[in-house]
């Protein structure tokens, strides 16, 4: 094994589910409440776009959102284990990140927002889980470990980096590399440019309309999310699902395949993490589901890639 091939492996961490289920779903619904902030105060933007958060040195961040003719910046720090408020034009707050449940992360963080006079009202609930308890009634999710928090965003650090040389493949309409809080994985979605059938919706506690906005052109969709298998995924799909794209071949059939339930193909994490290249098992697994999508979909290729990538 190469020093460099050595190095890769070694910046995949050990993310078993076992460990830190509990952490990631109070961590789910903390996004949640950030998250929201930011879908009050940003311009909106197709499918979505202006609601995400971003992997970054520190961890997850909303970038600059702007507040009348201000503006400030909320970041997830899994390394001093914080979410620090930063706004442009005066000093912030900081608010720690400890085992605390929901409804008091969520009480401080308005309360925070209010002495910074950046007060702002959201719909504070959950979405796109079963569990929809109010922010401010939900004393169950409760759970955090540094460690743990700390490894999903070094996670997220390598799934971001090798998401973004899979998204400069692309010269048509693509989505950046970036966090959903609503489902809690991170996401690049190409585009072939046509328009889409009615997506029927159907995420729990999302009304349907979310999901047809974020549906209403073509895609092929790939990312990462910590859940499906005991180390969580790395996914694909395409939006409308083409005729024989779940019998596809790809290079990666050994370890990855196509999830019935799901309704998508699916290369655990594990895998990725273990694998001797682990960039190239994920790059070769992404390449191939998209070009299966595609082509199956009659894209327009020529048009939409970079010839010599």
């Amino acid at each position: 094994m190469s020093d460099l091939t050595a190095h890769h492996n070694a910046s995949w961490p050990e993310l078993p589910l076992s460990k830190w289920a509990d952490t990631r779903d109070t961590v789910h619904r903390w996004t949640q409440v950030v998250g929201k902030v930011r879908l009050a105060l940003a311009p909106r933007v197709n499918h979505w776009w202006h609601i995400t958060l971003y992997v970054n040195a520190r961890g997850l961040t909303t970038s600059l959102m702007p507040y009348g003719t201000t503006a400030f910046e909320m970041v997830f720090d899994f390394r001093r284990h914080e979410l620090a408020i930063e706004p442009v034009d005066r000093s912030g707050a900081t608010i720690a990140l400890g085992p605390r449940s929901v409804a008091d992360f969520y009480e401080e963080v308005m309360a925070r927002l209010a002495e910074l006079g950046l007060g702002v009202e959201i719909l504070a609930r959950p979405v796109e889980v079963v569990d929809a308890t109010p922010f401010a009634d939900d004393d169950e999710h409760a759970s955090y470990d540094p460690d743990y928090a700390h490894r999903f965003w070094l996670s997220l650090v390598q799934a971001q980096r090798v998401l973004a040389r899979f998204r400069a493949g692309f010269q048509g309409k693509v989505s950046p590399v970036h966090f959903f809080w609503g489902a809690f994985d991170l996401a690049v979605t190409r585009f072939s440019g046509r328009e889409a059938p009615r997506h029927p919706g159907g995420a729990p506690n999302c009304a349907d309309w979310v999901m047809v906005d974020a549906y209403s052109h073509e895609v092929s969709s790939a990312g990462y999310w910590p859940g499906g298998t005991e180390e969580g995924v790395f996914y694909s799909y395409a939006y409308p699902e083409p005729e024989g794209f779940p019998a596809a071949p790809i290079r990666s059939a050994s370890v990855a395949g196509y999830d019935e339930a799901l309704g998508e193909f699916v290369l655990p994490y594990r895998e990725v993490r273990q694998a001797e290249d682990p960039d190239g098992l994920l790059l070769g697994f992404l390449e191939d589901t998209y070009a299966a999508a595609a082509d199956l979909g009659r894209w327009d290729r020529a048009a939409l890639e970079y010839p010599h990538h």
